[in-house]
């Protein structure tokens, strides 16, 4: 399934900073950034379930937002993309480790 997370950390003190860096980093290992806190994840059941822990265990929910929207496939029929933003193609782009 496809995924797009969002968030809105406060970032006024230093806990509020680091939150956001690590929020980011959770996300990373999910997917790809396409705006500033923003992310499209390309996950299974089990993978979205993980990623949603690790989230929640990240933010402050009293200070912080963090939003989910599952995408209907086929993307190129549901999302007009516009501007600059070179996305990976995780279907037919190779990807090296």
């Amino acid at each position: 399934m496809m995924i797009l997370v969002s968030y809105d950390v406060r970032t006024e003190a230093v806990a509020g900073r680091r939150r956001l860096r690590r929020v980011a980093r959770v996300c990373l290992n999910y997917g790809q950034r396409v705006q500033k806190s923003v992310f499209e994840c390309r996950v299974n059941q089990a993978q979205y379930e993980a990623l949603e822990r690790a989230l929640l265990a990240e933010i402050d929910l009293n200070e912080d937002n963090l939003r989910f929207y599952q995408l209907t496939e086929p993307l190129t029929k549901h999302v007009k993309e516009f501007g600059v933003f070179r996305a990976v193609d995780f279907e037919n782009d190779s990807l090296v480790v």
